[in-house]
Order: C-alpha cells, then structure tokens, then sequence
C-alpha cells in the first residue's frame, strides 16, 4: 500500500469532513464566544490527532515518511502563525464581536482546504512535469523570507480587496452586522453583510499565505499525500490556535523573523536539491531550532508596553 493510494485519500477526506461537522453540528451548534480553555483543549485535540495520524504513517510506510509529515507539519503549522497576525488585524478592522468570529474561521477554513487542495494538485503536477519550477520554487521562497525579514507591521485595506471591489459592484453592503447572518433580504433585495466581507476578505488573504506555504512543503516532500495531510492538520487547528493566541500575540516579536529564516532555509533547501539533499532529520532539527530561538529571544526581549500591534483600526468600518 502506498502513501498515494485512492483508500488513503478516501479516508482521509471523511476523517476531516466528519471532525468538521461534529465540530459545526455538535460543539459550535449555537454561537458563542470561544473560551481560553476550550480553545486549548481543542489545540491539544488537533495537535494529538497530527501526532497520532503521524505514527500511522511510521507503521505503515516508515521512518523517512513520517519525518517528512512531522517537519512538513511543523513548518505549516508555524507559517500559520502568521495568518494569525492578520485574522486580529481584519477583526478588529470590522470590530467583529467575538460571538461570531468562530463562525467565519470555520467558514474560512474550510474554503482554505479547498483551495489548498487545488493549490497541492496543482504544484505536484508542475513539477512532476516541469522538474526545473522548483528552482522558481526554492527561489521565490528565498526572496519571500527576506521581504518578511524586512517588512515591517501589516495595514489592512479591505476597501481596497479586489474581491470586495467585486462584491460591491453586484450586491449592497449593510453597514451593520445582522446576528450571524451573511446575508440579509431588505426591501426585497439581497444585501451582504459586514460578516461576509470579513469572510471574503479572510479567504481572500488565504490565497497569499498559501502561495507561500505549499511551495516551503515540496521544499520537504514530493509526496502529494504527505504534503496534503501535513498541510491540512495545520489548518484545521488554526481557528483553536487563533483563539488561544490572538491576545498574547505581541509578545512573539521575533517570530515573524524565524518564519522568515526558515521560509529561506527551505527555498535553499529546494535549490539544492539535485545537487546535495539535506537529510530530513537535519531539515527538522533546523526549522524547530529556528522557531525555538525566535520564540525564546521574543520571551527574553519582549515588546516595549505600550508598542501595539499597529495597523489595527478599532471600530465597525463602512466600506460603501
């Protein structure tokens, strides 16, 4: 049996359909807001379930495998990190009351793992075709970490989302929120809500980070299976991961400089591969060393009081 058969797909998929659903049907049924501590038990159940699916993959397919799902993992679950830092961003932009942010994670993340699922599709077929785009890959991705080593602190626009440019065009947009409503009818006429556009804006924003992403994880693995399983274990324990992190996020200062070691680290990795392949143990060991002295320096030196994240506009905004 091999990583790439039609059974492990099939079972994959209704794993992650099934844990969805019970997740919208059972445990998020009515909105609320979400707790620190269901937020952490949730981490803990997403995280359990990677390892737990990790240990598959060693029993069945060995130790090389598994080590390309635990670095694959360990490297989409950090750039997810950044996600984060733009998911406050947006909702504080909307003044999105915290009732209702689980509700357009849930909705958002399940449109990122279809995008992501064409994203892999396409990306294992370039270069199964075109082995050469992985020297586009590898660079691109090299000149992606320096532009984050760089950057400085995010603005959001989303009067300026090309998405919402769109939307406007074809439907009116309330200037307030209506319960957890993305849609309301008013005077006989379709309006969008602003929890739509937050919506619109969020997947809109996925489509970036995931051409980042992906390419860092064939950077690890040719393996289609490994690179979409590892990818969407990331994403689905990224809305726990938002909740429990969104109001200590300031004090990760230097995280976004180790994403954008690693992001480097693995574009090189990927230039290098026909000429010299860093053993996958060096690959993890290095990314999780990487994540620990950026987090460990963040701990040590933390931001000054008083330095907020900038770029965060409180208030509902109109963007009629």
């Amino acid at each position: 049996m091999t990583s790439d058969s039609l059974i492990s797909w099939i079972v994959f998929n209704v794993f992650v359909l099934g844990m969805l659903a019970l997740d919208l049907l059972v445990f998020h049924r009515k909105a609320h807001a979400v707790s620190l501590r269901e937020a952490l038990s949730w981490s803990a159940v997403w995280i359990a379930l990677a390892l737990i699916f990790n240990v598959g993959i060693y029993y069945l397919w060995g130790s090389e495998k598994a080590l390309e799902f635990l670095a694959g993992y360990l490297i989409e679950k950090s750039l997810s990190v950044d996600n984060i830092f733009v998911f406050i961003m947006i909702f504080s932009y909307f003044a999105v009351p915290p009732i209702y942010q689980h509700r357009i994670l849930f909705w958002g993340i399940l449109g990122a793992l279809i995008m992501r699922a064409i994203f892999i599709a396409a990306g294992a077929a370039l270069l199964s075709a075109f082995h050469w785009i992985i020297y586009i890959f590898g660079g691109f991705l090299i000149i992606t970490g320096i532009k984050m080593f760089f950057a400085g602190e995010g603005k959001i626009e989303p009067e300026k989302n090309p998405a919402v440019l769109l939307l406007r065009r074809f439907m009116p947009i309330t200037n307030e929120f209506h319960g957890q409503r993305f849609f309301v009818r008013i005077d006989q006429r379709l309006w969008a809500t602003p929890l739509f556009v937050v919506l619109l804006v969020i997947e809109t924003t996925d489509v970036i980070f995931a051409v980042d992403s992906i390419p860092a994880i064939f950077a690890i693995t040719m393996d289609p299976f490994i690179v979409y399983t590892s990818n969407i274990f990331a994403i689905l324990g990224l809305r726990a991961l938002y909740f429990l992190l969104a109001g200590i996020m300031d004090m990760f200062r230097y995280l976004k400089m180790g994403l954008s070691f690693v992001l480097c680290f693995v574009g090189a990795k990927m230039m290098l591969a026909d000429f010299y392949k860093i053993p996958i143990g060096v690959s993890l060991g290095v990314v999780a060393g990487i994540l620990a002295i950026s987090i460990l320096a963040s701990l040590v030196k933390p931001k000054p009081a008083g330095a907020g994240t900038s770029g965060l506009n409180p208030g509902t905004k109109s963007i009629e």
